[in-house]
């Protein structure tokens, strides 16, 4: 193996030739390590017609940005002072200008390939020189591209300091290349989370026909899509046409610069302009006034210690020995660097140019080389050299004691300068990269505003943190200000949002943000703007008036507060209490014959009864529980009987008083007041047995209805078995038909004996309430249902008290002379009665002679009597005359 001794002395014995032109370094200096940079420090590339005869000429450049390529040397010079980083290692640097050209920037990629065979051109010899670990660059996406897939075939990786194009992040494609400016994958989902923010959704895009431009903005329409944002790709005439007062523009600088030209001599309508990082920031463009107001995203501003006083240490003798610096002092300060005594005379003779003598004073210039209160991406630049000096400080050096050591004669190649594993902070800025090459996406939220002299600036009005969770990662923070120093948010919208509860329907053929606003369906309801759907509230909720949010359904009942409930609840009141009064009058007067004769036992019976019924109808009212709903049933039940029972008896008690029409009949000792009693128990206790099975098989319970009304609740009781409820109904309607088909027999019986009439009347009413309830029951709706129950039972019950009491209190009370034996005997009868009593053996014998008046009718002659027989009981009689001649009964 040859040793190194003998390298160098083969390659200084060496003579090269280079193929084609060479082009030289803008800026370069040897190094140990030497770091490769491509700039576009020249923007504008001069047509050549080429007539393909001769050679063609080199690429002519005008426009000229000096900053970035100044702003690596300077970082480099910073390194090599540090005693931290890379100590005793020199970097050197070559530093090219592609013109903003791809076929240059290519060609220079080639030349800082050369360099790998560890040769440099100059002067016809070859000469040692460091070799290209990596290269900063390129300044546009689309020589980067083609720069990248160059180096990627031999490992050598590329940071880029201004390249935002997405598809660099492909690392398939890319596997070497690197940024310190975010991709634009993070800022078009900045602008559009920015456009969504302000409520547009019909904007203009307006793009470069670049890597950039076309990359950029697929990625903002895919983003917009997913915010619902409609966007129409413009052209000039239809920019001058368009309805939309938003526009995007995601441009290059200088395309950027030809539309806005072409735009100020056109009149159109004022745009509020929405740039990408790539224009927005660029002070030149400010200068078109009409753009007044735009806003954008724009790499953070920063500051670099030294960076402005190392920009204006230019000597007029450092300038001479650099063909690019002498290019920029002649522009700066319109003269002429002085070349040779006979050029001067030349110039002096010809010329009107003066004389650069070496007065000129830089920092005297207000031109954007010595502005450094913008530097964005002159940090881009920055950070690039630092970071790729710390892949190679990790690789050749290593801390002992607290103290990094560096060997400069390690041989370093390209693909060992691991940038990936890079994280360091630089001047309080984060120097990382992810998986893909690309930093952490930071912006800043830019506003042209005009200051009081009327001069637009640059101002931060926000931050967008792509690190930052969903929902804190766009900030605003400042007043911004809108086109034609507008200070409302302009308002770019096809369709007006949907407001909360509605809902968005497309119009037919036309974009999606182009809509009708329709209001939620019924129980359904729609929380924010421009909702596409309703959602349907749960069943115990309801939409309010706006159908914007789901409230609580109000709970509906028949309770003590309702005007219904409370006017229920007092007739349930005065009917208990008429009752009670009645029972008390009866009592009152319980010695008297017109109470006497009316079976007053049962009397005092069907009092209770229909008290109870008159309270059992409250159990109906308030909020059902899950007693409340067993008793207002089974107790309502159960009264009903009891008191169908005591009409059913004292019914039964008239017939067979009055039917036992034969002398010597026996059959009212069959149905005495022992019979009676086991009768109104035996009917009762056949209901309480139904209710009984009820309650154990299947009682009622409280639900809450949804399914009566949409909108609201009812608390009701169910049934629990319906076979139940209406056997209990059943059992009490064949009393009352058997009860009401009785009375019906007996209601041509006198008055003054009996009740048969008022029984009749009292079950007719009772039977039609009860009829008519069955109906109104299945059809009432909600608490209705409850009302209908509660009417039925008072109605019913005020019938019974009213029909058969009320005539015999209104005696008792009002006439108290037609309370008499005499007037409860006779009635429009005049009777003349003789008895005298004869003992026939062991039987007495009680022996009537009866005289009639002469328009009695003997048919309807009908006498009570009591006999007492040796003191010990009295027997209760009644007899049927029919004939004038007297008759004996036993």
């Amino acid at each position: 193996m040859p040793t190194e001794a003998q390298d160098r002395s083969v390659a200084s014995s060496v003579k090269c030739k280079l193929q084609g032109s060479t082009r030289i370094p803008a800026f370069s200096m040897d190094g140990d390590y030497v770091i490769g940079g491509v700039f576009s420090i020249h923007y504008f590339m001069q047509t050549v017609n080429h007539n393909y005869t001769t050679m063609p000429e080199p690429v002519r450049c005008s426009g000229r940005s000096l900053r970035f390529s100044r702003a690596m040397v300077f970082a480099i010079e910073e390194i090599n002072n540090s005693t931290e980083l890379l100590p005793g290692i020199r970097l050197g640097y070559q530093i090219f200008d592609s013109c903003s050209s791809v076929p240059v920037a290519v060609h220079v990629a080639f030349q800082l390939l050369n360099s790998l065979d560890t040769v440099f051109y100059t002067g016809g010899n070859c000469l040692q020189s460091g070799m290209v670990m990596t290269i900063v660059g390129e300044s546009g996406s689309t020589p980067s591209i083609s720069m990248s897939r160059i180096l990627g075939s031999f490992n050598i990786p590329q940071v880029s300091h201004y390249a935002t194009c997405a598809c660099l992040s492909d690392k398939q494609q890319y596997p070497n290349f690197f940024r310190t400016i975010p991709s634009d994958h993070f800022q078009a989902e900045a602008l559009a989370k920015l456009v969504k923010h302000f409520g547009w959704t019909w904007i203009g895009a307006v793009r470069s026909d670049s890597d950039y431009g076309n990359s950029g903005m697929a990625s903002f329409l895919e983003a917009a899509q997913k915010e619902g944002i409609c966007t129409f790709l413009n052209v000039l005439h239809s920019f001058l046409r368009s309805t939309a007062v938003v526009i995007v523009a995601f441009a290059a600088p200088g395309d950027m610069r030809v539309l806005l030209e072409e735009l100020s001599h056109e009149p159109f309508l004022p745009r509020q302009w929405i740039g990408s990082e790539a224009w927005v920031t660029n002070t030149e463009l400010m200068r078109y006034s009409f753009c007044a107001g735009a806003i954008g995203f724009g790499i953070q501003k920063s500051v670099i210690p030294g960076f402005r006083d190392f920009l204006l240490n230019l000597s007029p003798s450092q300038v001479a020995t650099s063909p690019m610096l002498t290019e920029f002092w002649e522009e700066s300060f319109n003269c002429k660097m002085k070349k040779s005594e006979k050029i001067l005379l030349i110039f002096r003779n010809c010329c009107f140019a003066q004389i650069c003598d070496g007065t000129e004073d830089i920092q005297n210039l207000q031109i954007p080389y010595t502005d450094t209160s913008q530097l964005r991406i002159t940090n881009m630049v920055y950070k690039a050299v630092y970071a790729i000096a710390h892949a190679i400080h990790n690789t050749v050096c290593q801390r002992t004691n607290g103290i990094a050591k560096c060997d400069k004669l390690t041989k370093l190649e390209s693909k060992q300068v691991k940038l990936k594993k890079v994280n360091f902070s630089q001047n309080g800025y984060g120097v990382s990269f992810n998986t893909n090459g690309d930093p952490v996406a930071i912006y800043e939220l830019v506003n042209w505003q005009k200051s009081e002299t009327g001069k637009t600036e640059l101002v931060t009005v926000g931050l967008y943190d792509a690190s930052l969770p969903e929902g804190h990662d766009f900030q605003i923070n400042r007043n911004i200000t809108w086109m034609e120093d507008g200070t409302q948010v302009p308002v770019s919208v096809c369709s007006a949002s949907c407001p909360p509860g509605t809902r968005k329907v497309l119009q037919k053929g036309k974009p999606i943000c182009c809509y009708d606003c329709i209001l939620c369906p019924e129980g359904e309801t729609s929380n924010t703007t421009d909702s596409t759907d309703c959602i349907p509230c749960h069943k115990e909720f309801w939409p309010n008036a706006k159908r914007d949010t789901c409230i609580p359904k109000p709970v509906e009942f028949l309770s003590f507060q309702d005007i219904l409930g409370i006017i229920l609840a007092a007739f349930s009141v005065l009917g208990a209490c008429l009752a009670i009064m009645t029972g008390a009058v009866f009592f009152h007067n319980r010695k008297t014959p017109i109470v006497r004769a009316n079976n007053s036992e049962l009397s005092f019976l069907l009092l209770i009864s229909l008290t109870l019924c008159f309270l059992c109808s409250l159990t109906f009212i308030g909020a059902p529980s899950e007693w409340s709903c067993m008793l207002r049933h089974t107790a309502f039940g159960i009264t009903f009987v009891l008191c169908i029972s005591c009409v059913l008896g004292k019914t039964i008690v008239v017939l067979m008083a009055f039917k036992a029409t034969l002398p010597g009949s026996n059959v009212m000792k069959w149905f005495g007041p022992p019979q009676q009693r086991i009768t109104v128990v035996s009917f009762t206790f056949i209901q309480v047995l139904i209710c009984t099975i009820w309650l154990v098989l299947s009682p009622p319970f409280p639900i809450k209805n949804l399914t009566a009304y949409k909108e609201k609740i009812i608390l009701e009781c169910d049934l629990g078995s319906a076979v139940g409820f209406w056997a209990v109904l059943s059992y009490i309607g064949l009393l009352a038909a058997f009860c009401f088909v009785l009375a019906v027999l007996a209601r041509k019986l006198p008055d003054n004996f009996n009740e048969a009439k008022f029984i009749t009347f009292s079950m007719l009413i009772f039977c039609a309430v009860w009829i008519t309830f069955i109906p109104a029951y299945v059809s009432s709706p909600g608490k209705f249902t409850v009302v209908v129950e509660i009417f039925a039972i008072l109605a019913s019950s005020f019938g019974l008290i009213m029909c058969i009491f009320a005539p015999k209190c209104f005696i008792i009370l009002f006439k108290p002379e037609k309370n008499t034996k005499k007037y409860v005997m006779n009635k429009n009868h005049k009777l003349s009665v003789s008895a005298d009593l004869r003992l026939s053996g062991t039987s007495p014998c009680l022996v009537l002679t009866l005289g009639t008046h002469k328009k009695t009718d003997p048919d309807d002659l009908r006498v009570h009597m009591r006999v007492q027989y040796e003191g010990s009981y009295w027997v209760r009689r009644s007899l049927m005359y029919f004939g004038p001649k007297p008759f004996r009964a036993l």
